[in-house]
């Protein structure tokens, strides 16, 4: 299989990521393709509509995206399941896979409207919307996310979508939140996550 990846985006790390902690990595094929709202990309283009990454290409043929759709067909695929089946365990495992995509979505937002938009265009209630968005997300995990329970895609999701917010220099999220620090530096210690450190700039 092959995976068409950025080396900056929280949506192709969390695969990859999920991908070597369920046991798969191996399998895959990564080829580095950038890509931005603004840069037409053929070789995305022809894959995904959409342009964007990631994704995934079956060797029987077919391309799969977007990120949740992929880690859900990898799941179980190397023996290992990250995606609970059934019960209560689900649904907390994609409430907080969710919660963490929303934080991506947020992140990228913010950073649109106070790096890459020319600044005569930013809009500063937007730039406050978007960071209360951060920070209540960051207070709420603090209080009720359950970091004790065994590994999940939620998880997965949460650490890389941190990284990434890290990464980008963009509202922090430890001071004044040990419970969600302490799990992260821990998480963030994985071999899955220092095999796959996000690297480079968007290319407009």
């Amino acid at each position: 299989m092959e995976l068409i990846y950025q080396s900056h985006s929280p949506y192709a790390r969390k695969v990859l990521v999920f991908a070597h902690e369920a046991g798969v990595a191996g399998r895959l094929r990564v080829i580095h393709q950038e890509t931005s709202p603004t840069n037409r990309n053929e070789a995305v283009f022809a894959v995904n509509p959409l342009g964007k990454v990631p994704v995934l290409i079956r060797s029987q043929g077919g391309a799969i995206f977007d990120s949740t759709v992929i880690c859900d067909y990898l799941d179980g695929m190397g023996g290992i399941r990250l995606v609970p089946e059934d019960g209560e365990a689900r649904w907390a495992a994609l409430r907080l896979q969710a919660l963490a995509q929303g934080l991506c979505d947020a992140g990228i937002s913010l950073r649109w409207e106070t790096v890459r938009r020319p600044e005569p265009l930013r809009y500063s209630p937007l730039v406050e919307g978007l960071t209360m968005k951060l920070v209540e997300s960051y207070d709420h995990l603090e209080r009720e996310a359950d970091f004790e329970t065994p590994l999940h895609i939620g998880h997965i999701a949460l650490a890389t979508a941190l990284a990434w917010l890290e990464f980008r220099g963009l509202p922090g999220f430890e001071d004044g939140r040990p419970r969600l620090a302490r799990w992260y530096r821990a998480f963030a210690e994985r071999p899955s996550m220092r095999a796959t450190a996000y690297s480079g700039e968007t290319q407009d």
